[in-house]
């Protein structure tokens, strides 16, 4: 495995590659657990080289958010990234100009809700470095995770509306077995904090089950989400059902795909979620 720093670097080692092989990469801010080697193996499957980035993305963090303590423990993401066989680990340490960016990519609408609602500019810094990373790989396809299916969609419509050669591949939520969903911010919960942040899971499959069992009106899945949660003093920062293309609100849940979404705060983590309603 090469790791670069450089994108001269990246540049130089990916050239001679491209007219042979296929190039694949699983963008990350690091930390890696097993969610993200879910999608290095995906890509691993899907192409002939992979590349991981790992960056911490300054863009995407709001005034008063976790930039500075966000974990960075790269020497074990290395190790994870050479165990799983992937060929370039992307490493820079600054993807702006100096004086700050001066051009970026704004997101209507699909950042208007959801995570965007609270986060605002959160999603411009994710679609500006998302952007940034696939004209610097030029990957034939880019993989990322179902957990942020709010950025999943707005990567999406940014490849579509912009005509980027690239196709971008889904995977699956990891689960622990008791259904939570990995994320990098799970560290910052403590064993108690753990077992109640389990019960926005549990909230997003009572949601599901009723769905399943012939229930479609949105206000009373919803309501009876958050009566569930309220028992554990769990007040959600949004608990929605959406379309799950264009995250339209909706009333009633009928033939189009629809997911249920949830974020609240748990200790010192903001946790979210999100699950597929099936109609029949």
């Amino acid at each position: 495995m090469n790791i670069v720093e450089s994108v001269a670097e990246l540049h130089s080692c990916l050239a001679p590659l491209r007219t042979s092989k296929r190039i694949a990469l699983v963008p990350t801010m690091g930390c890696l657990h097993e969610g993200h080697l879910s999608l290095i193996r995906k890509a691993r499957e899907l192409a002939d080289v992979v590349v991981v980035s790992v960056y911490v993305n300054p863009l995407q963090f709001g005034p008063s958010e976790d930039l500075d303590q966000y974990p960075r423990p790269f020497e074990k993401d290395a190790k994870m990234c050479e165990r799983e066989g992937v060929d370039f680990l992307f490493h820079p340490e600054n993807l702006y100009p100096q004086d700050g960016i001066k051009v970026s990519l704004t997101v209507d609408e699909l950042a208007d809700c959801l995570c965007g609602a609270s986060r605002p500019g959160h999603f411009d810094g994710v679609a500006t470095v998302v952007n940034i990373l696939f004209n610097i790989v030029r990957p034939d396809i880019a993989i990322f995770g179902e957990k942020d299916w709010q950025q999943l969609a707005i990567l999406r419509r940014m490849v579509s509306d912009l005509a980027m050669p690239v196709e971008l591949v889904a995977c699956p939520t990891v689960r622990e077995a008791d259904g939570f969903a990995m994320s990098s911010r799970n560290r910052y919960l403590s064993a108690e904090e753990r077992h109640k942040a389990n019960k926005l899971a549990d909230a997003l499959r009572v949601i599901q089950r009723s769905v399943g069992a012939g229930n479609r009106q949105v206000a009373l899945l919803t309501t009876m989400a958050r009566d569930g949660l309220a028992k554990h003093g769990i007040e959600p920062e949004y608990l929605d059902i959406r379309d799950a293309e264009t995250l339209r609100d909706l009333d009633e849940i009928s033939g189009a795909p629809a997911r249920a979404f949830i974020a609240a705060p748990i200790g010192k983590a903001r946790l979210i979620d999100n699950i597929s309603l099936e109609t029949s």
